[in-house]
Formats: C-alpha cells, sequence, structure tokens
C-alpha cells in the first residue's frame, strides 16, 4: 500500500503542528520560570513553590512516557486518592488520603505530617515523586503564610491600639476639656467608643464567623470620631447633628463621661523615646529619666502623626508583598498541574485547584484587608483623598526614561573625546618635560586628583548596583530607600560622567604652563577653575530643589550628618557602610585639605605653597586620615552599648588597629628613620591581618571550613565558585597597598603624586569589590531569616504592653 503525496503532507503537516505546540508549550514553562524569579521577594525565596525541581520531575516523566510504547495503566481511584481530591486540604498533607486506600506500610506518621516511604505498585515511580514533591511544596507554602498572615494580623493588633491612643490625643491637643461643648459632641461619641472596646483580630478562616477584617472595625468609629477636626471631600468641616441630642441633665452627664472614657486611654500610654537622637542619647548616658510625657500640643500631634503614617506605609508593604506571595505560588501551582495534566493525558489540575483554592493561601480577605487600611489612610491621614493615600501608600517605581540614558551616553563620549584631546596635548607639547612640569604636579594636580577619586568610587558603585541587581541582591531594602526612589546604576553613571566631563575640561583649560613674563603669574581665572568645580558640586549636593535626584541626595547628607555625629545617633547599615566608604577616600580627603591650604595660604596665582613646611597642615593630615577610622569606631561602641555583642567590640578593636598603624605610617612618611619605620612595619602588619580577616570571615561570610561549598559558605549568588577566589585574592593583595609607604617605592617615569593617585585608586577598586561581598553576606542573612520589612517605632508604649516585656 503506498501513500501518495497528499496524505504525506496530511501527517508532515499534523507532525510540524505537533513539534510546534510543544515548542510554545516549553517556552511558555520556561517564561513562567523566569517571570517567577523575577517577582518573587528575594528574601523569601526559599519559602515559594520549588517549581523548578517540579518542572524537571515532569520533564523526566515525559521523556519515559516517549519511551515507553505501552502508556502505563493506574487504578483510577488510587490515583485520586493519592492526590488529595477527595478532600479539602488542611494542614496536613494531601497525601493522607492514600491512608484509607493503601495499606499501613507505606505511609506514616510524623510530627503531624504524613510522609510517604515507599511507591504504590500501581503508580508511576516518578508520578509518585512528582504528587510527593507537591504535596510538600503546599505543606511548605501554606505554613510560611500562614505564619507571615499572623505577624500581619499580631502588628494590626498594635496599630489598632496605636490609633485608638492617637485619635484621643487628637481630641485632647484640638479641643481640649476646657473649650469642649460637652452638649454637642457627647452624643457623636456615646455610639462609637462601646465598638473601640470590642474590637477582635482573627485569622482568616472559611469556617469561623470572624475574618481579617475584623481588625479595622475599630478604624470605622474613629471616622466619626475624627471628623469634626478634619475637612470633608467638599473642604467644609462636618457639624455635628443637634436634632437628636438629648438636653436633659442626666443624659449630658453621662455624654460627659462617655467623653472622659475616651481619653482614659491616654493614662495609660506614655511616649516611646528610642536612643536613636542626641538628647536621647545624653538622657540614656546620663541616665536621666526618660522624657515619656505626654505633651498635648500641636508639634507632638505633628511628630505622632509622622510616625503612625509611616507605619501604615510600611503595614501596606507588607500586605501588598503577602499578596504577591499568595498569587504567585497559586499561579504556580495552577501552571505546574495543568503541565501534568498535558504529560499525562489527564483533566486533574482543574479539581487539585479547588482543593488549594480553599486552603490558607486564598488571598480574598487579605484585598479587603488592603482596601480598608488605604480607607482608613485617607480618612485621617489624607483628609478623605483616597487618590492621595494610594499614591503614598502604593508609591510608583521609578520610571527609566530614555532621554537619561541618552544624556548619560552623550556624556561619556564627551569624557572619552577630552581624555583623547588630553593625551594629544600632553605629547604635542612635550609637556611631561617641561620646566614648569613638577610645579603643575606638585600646586595642581592634587586639585584635580579629587574628582578622579570620586569619578573612580562612582563607577565601582554603579558596577555594585548593576551586578546586585543581576543577582538579585535587595540592596534597597537593605540600605533603606524609599520605595520608588532608590537610584539605579544608569542614575549613577550620569552624574558620574557630568563630574568627569566637567573636570577634563577645566583640565584642559588650566594645562597653562606659560607665566606673564612681566608679572610672572598664571591666569588668575583658569587657576580657581577647580575652585569654582568643588563649589559647584556642593551648592548641587545641598540644593533643596527637586532636581538632580533630590531624594538620594538627601540620604546621603541623612547618613553623613550621622557619621559625623557619631555615636549620638542610632547607627543603620547605611551609616556605617558610608562610613566605611570614606576609610577608601583618605587620600580624598587629604585633598579637601590640600584646597584650604593651597588656596588660603598659599599663592595659587603663581602655583607655589608651602604647605608641606606648616606644622598646622603637617597636624591635620593624621587628624584627616584617622577621622573615617574614628567614626567607625564610635560607632561600633554605640552598636555594643545596645546590642551588647562581643563583635562590635572585636570590631571596634579592628579600627583602633588601624588607628595606630595609619598613624604611624604618616608619621614615617614626615619623619624618615629607622624608629619610625620599625613602628609602622609592625603596627601595619598587625592591622593588615586583623582586617583581612574580618573582611574575609565576617564581613563576606567566606572560609567556613564545613560549608558545601569548599572554603566558601552554603549559600551564593553567583553560580561561578572561582569569582569568590580571585575576589579574596585580590583584597588579600590591595590590602598591601600600605607597604610602598614605608618601602618608599618610586618609579622613576612617575611622579611621587601620581604615585600616590595610583594607590588611592587601588584601595578604591578594592573597596568598590568589598561592597558588592559584604551586601551580598547581609542579603543571605535577611534571606536566612525571612526578613523583608524594615522595623517602624511606634510612637506610643502601653503600660500593659510594658509590663509584658519586662
Amino acid at each position: 500500500m503506498t501513500i501518495n503525496d497528499g496524505e504525506r503532507k496530511r501527517w508532515s503537516n499534523i507532525k510540524t503542528c505537533k513539534t510546534k505546540s510543544i515548542a510554545r508549550e516549553r517556552k511558555s514553562i520556561m517564561k513562567f520560570a523566569k517571570e517567577l524569579q523575577s517577582q518573587m521577594v528575594p528574601e523569601w525565596r526559599t519559602a515559594y513553590m520549588d517549581y523548578d525541581s517540579l518542572k524537571s520531575i515532569l520533564e523526566a516523566i515525559e521523556t519515559k512516557r516517549k519511551t515507553t510504547r505501552t502508556p502505563i495503566q493506574r487504578k483510577h481511584t488510587i490515583y485520586r486518592n493519592f492526590s488529595g481530591l477527595t478532600r479539602k486540604l488542611s494542614s496536613r498533607s494531601v497525601l493522607s488520603e492514600m491512608e484509607s486506600q493503601i495499606p499501613d506500610k507505606e505511609f506514616r506518621q510524623v510530627d503531624e505530617e504524613v510522609k510517604f516511604v515507599a511507591p504504590v505498585d500501581d503508580l508511576g515511580e516518578l508520578e509518585v515523586e512528582f504528587f510527593k514533591k507537591l504535596d510538600d511544596e503546599v505543606n511548605k507554602v501554606v505554613k510560611f503564610y500562614k505564619a507571615k498572615v499572623e505577624d500581619v494580623m499580631n502588628e494590626a493588633n498594635m496599630i489598632n491600639k496605636q490609633m485608638e491612643a492617637f485619635i484621643a490625643f487628637r481630641i485632647k491637643v484640638h479641643d481640649p476639656p476646657s473649650n469642649f461643648d460637652e452638649g454637642l459632641e457627647m452624643a457623636r461619641l456615646a455610639s462609637e467608643v462601646a465598638n473601640v472596646s470590642h474590637i477582635s483580630v482573627s485569622s482568616p478562616s472559611r469556617n469561623s464567623g470572624t475574618s481579617v477584617i475584623d481588625v479595622i472595625k475599630e478604624e470605622e468609629s474613629y471616622h466619626e470620631v475624627s471628623s469634626p477636626f478634619e475637612d470633608d471631600k467638599e473642604g467644609v468641616k462636618n457639624e455635628p447633628e443637634i436634632e437628636d441630642i438629648d438636653k436633659s441633665k442626666g443624659q449630658a452627664k453621662g455624654k460627659i463621661n462617655v467623653r472622659h472614657a475616651a481619653l482614659d486611654i491616654l493614662d495609660q500610654v506614655k511616649l516611646n523615646n528610642p536612643p536613636d537622637t542626641p538628647r536621647s542619647t545624653f538622657i540614656r548616658i546620663l541616665k536621666g529619666p526618660a522624657q515619656n510625657d505626654l505633651k498635648f500640643n500641636r508639634y507632638s500631634l505633628k511628630k505622632i502623626e509622622l510616625q503612625l503614617k509611616e507605619a501604615f506605609v510600611e503595614f501596606h508593604y507588607k500586605l501588598r508583598l503577602l499578596k504577591s506571595f499568595s498569587y504567585l505560588n497559586m499561579l504556580a501551582f495552577s501552571k505546574i498541574t495543568k503541565k501534568y495534566d498535558k504529560i499525562s493525558t489527564r483533566s486533574l489540575s482543574a479539581s487539585y485547584m479547588k482543593m488549594v483554592d480553599n486552603t490558607y493561601l486564598d488571598s480574598s480577605e487579605l484585598n479587603k484587608l488592603v482596601e480598608r487600611v488605604e480607607d482608613v489612610y485617607s480618612k485621617h491621614f489624607a483628609k478623605s483623598n483616597r487618590k492621595k493615600a494610594r499614591n503614598v501608600l502604593r508609591p510608583k517605581a521609578r520610571r527609566e526614561r530614555h532621554r537619561v540614558t541618552f544624556i548619560m551616553g552623550f556624556l561619556f563620549g564627551c569624557a572619552i573625546s577630552l581624555i583623547v584631546a588630553l593625551i594629544l596635548l600632553l605629547r604635542a607639547y612635550n609637556i611631561w618635560d617641561n620646566e614648569h612640569s613638577p610645579k603643575y604636579m606638585d600646586n595642581v594636580f592634587p586639585l584635580y586628583s579629587l574628582f578622579g577619586y570620586l569619578v573612580l568610587h562612582l563607577i565601582m558603585f554603579a558596577g555594585n548596583i548593576y551586578f546586585w541587581r543581576r543577582y538579585r541582591v535587595n540592596y534597597s531594602f537593605i540600605f533603606g530607600f524609599k520605595e520608588g526612589n532608590e537610584i539605579g546604576y544608569i542614575q549613577v553613571l550620569f552624574v558620574c560622567f557630568a563630574i568627569m566631563a566637567l573636570a577634563l575640561s577645566t583640565i584642559l583649560a588650566n594645562l597653562d604652563m606659560e607665566r606673564d613674563p612681566v608679572t610672572k603669574d598664571y591666569n588668575v581665572l583658569t587657576e580657581l577653575l577647580p575652585l569654582g568645580l568643588l563649589v559647584l558640586l556642593l551648592l548641587v549636593l545641598f540644593c533643596p530643589i527637586n532636581i538632580f535626584y533630590r531624594s538620594s541626595r538627601f540620604f546621603f547628607i541623612t547618613c553623613l550628618f550621622h557619621c559625623i555625629c557619631a555615636p549620638l545617633y542610632k547607627v543603620v547599615l547605611a551609616d556605617f557602610f558610608l562610613a566605611d566608604q570614606f576609610t577608601s577616600q583618605v587620600q580624598a580627603l587629604r585633598s579637601l585639605e590640600f584646597y584650604i591650604c593651597y588656596y588660603g595660604w598659599g599663592d595659587f596665582r603663581i602655583r607655589e605653597n608651602n604647605c608641606r613646611e606648616s606644622k598646622v597642615f603637617n597636624t591635620f593630615l593624621f587628624i584627616v586620615a584617622i577621622i573615617p577610622y574614628w567614626i567607625r569606631f564610635l560607632q561600633c561602641l554605640r552598636r555594643m552599648s545596645e546590642g551588647k555583642k562581643a563583635r562590635e567590640g572585636a570590631n571596634a578593636l579592628k579600627y583602633l588597629s588601624t588607628i595606630v598603624a595609619v598613624s604611624f605610617r604618616t608619621a614615617n612618611t614626615l619623619n624618615q628613620s629607622f624608629a619610625w619605620n620599625l613602628a609602622a612595619w609592625i603596627t601595619s602588619g598587625i592591622a593588615t591581618i586583623f582586617v583581612m580577616y574580618w573582611d574575609i570571615v565576617i564581613d563576606w561570610g567566606l572560609f567556613q571550613k564545613n560549608s558545601k561549598n569548599k572554603w566558601l559558605r552554603d549559600e551564593l549568588v553567583i553560580p561561578h565558585k572561582s569569582v569568590y577566589y580571585v575576589a579574596s585574592v585580590l583584597n588579600l593583595l590591595l590590602r598591601f597597598a600600605w607597604m610602598q609607604t614605608v618601602l618608599k617605592f618610586e618609579l622613576p617615569f612617575m611622579h611621587r603624586q601620581l604615585m600616590l593617585a595610583v594607590i588611592a585608586a587601588l584601595e578604591i577598586i578594592r573597596r568598590g569589590i568589598w561592597n558588592f561581598f559584604r551586601l551580598e553576606n547581609e542579603h543571605l542573612n535577611n534571606v536566612g531569616n525571612f526578613r523583608a520589612f524594615k522595623s517602624v517605632p511606634l510612637p506610643f508604649q502601653y503600660e500593659d504592653d510594658e509590663l509584658k516585656d519586662e
């Protein structure tokens, strides 16, 4: 029997369509796997459904079915009971359904979880493995989600109590008892106060009469209590209705008692005054009484309101993350079960997902809670403007604008062109062999090297941000950036290349080696260009106008102020991270000192200075060099006093040893003698060993002997282990850059100032490498503890809560 061309073509088309369908399906699966990875909360990644492992099992099942000519026959009843489709899933595994259908030897009870022990004869081994893994993933996800929802419920209860005190405080401030018309307002309060003491917070459950929506019933009563003191949507204050007011003396007295009962809550609370400000720190040091008494004024009310706003924003963010967690896992379970249906030619995903829908993982009640939180915020903090409230509670991510990328690229091109022009001018005019060249290197080059250090540091930081994003290190959460305002590597490079282009332009303008033959002076205007550029950058940094990334600039200024005022402020990661950056910019700080000396006491018109001969200047060489290390030393002492951690004390000793080493190296540079050189060798060697151990073992978390990754750590974000070994060796080598100062190593073709600049640049590069792995380790610590939220201090503290803490 022969097959004609038409028949052959039809079978070919069928085969092609089938191949394309399989390819589309595989592409869809791969696309969802990447989407799941990109949208999951980085700190919770181990709590999400393990989609890749389930997908790999299904791929093995599909491969086995293709290699087997006859499909494996299975008993439908056993399959249904095994997959848990006949009973609503609780905290037990869905495999518990098989207990009544198969011999007891196949299962056993371990810690309230049904564990599959041996495969069922009538099922394929891979399918048994798939459903066992699927059941474990359901249990894992539901258990984690339930624990997080319970934490949210506890926090909702705390916020309820905070709002209760806040409303009473606001009533007290806006309408003190002496000016309050009891007869008009008490009728409004009487019907609402009763609800305040009957608020119940419960977990979402389909079998109970309560839901998570009960959490904010108290806020419903707050709307009415606080409305006389807030403008309505039309901007007119709500007036109390007086038709239903009972004017009898007995009921009026009862209304007064109701108001007093509403304000009695203030007798049970006091202000939280954590030691995070200079004033509170001094009080703590002097062991004076904490200023926790309530002061009923508008300033205190404004401060409390700001704290509660921040608490609401963070609480709303937690709810949104939980919603996303629920949605992504539900979608993942749906995708993987549909994939199983296509491989096994069954239609069981709908039944399985119906069972999953009835678990604790359903987020419908959480959606309602999110809406109510927005409603409460709009009524109390946004004058009933829901759109304004949503903009605050749901900040939009920073949009990547193409014009920023275009301008960044244009500035980069300008910088490259200026570098080429500078090299050509140096060669054309043979400036290196010019008789005025040493004077230029001693007086002008240190001024411009400051901008070189800054540009290099920004380039390294932009690279850090790029790789943090690529490997999903949540740097914005670790640093505490405001959601939607975190700066990206494109923005950092834009600032970097703008500074680079301006600095190179001023260098070309100031590359004048000829003096006026009469006055023997250089052009005053060009000699002031470095100072003008420095002043311009400082003006932009402190500019209050909303230009050039104001939120990021103010964040930097705040952290800088906390560093300067150490240890008066509570130390967070962003503060000591910035102080660590300054420890690698000692030469830049000395350049700032040179600016003051050169333009203040030198004669910049003839490019001469006597700074090196000044005792004041040499004294400040010591002071400026140890300031960053001294700040870190004080920060470590502050953290040690708060956390009582011995590690912080050891860290303080590390910076103290570095201060001693830097001081002896500076003294050896200024006073050439064997004694100073020997002291510099000894102190620098001890400090280097100390800091190298701290970098690798403590800051990076590497060099763990029993790690599954040899001499590294168990969790790594970079798949290539060699990167960690290379980074460790580079950090070790670059730590010995200080040896140049004690060995007096110099190259004949390189000026001393240029050699110092190269050594400083190597230290900046080392710091850039350190930055990535330091934040990677911090991120992995957050992942290990599932820390995805920052803690927001609440304004009020209840007496009963204080007793519980004690």
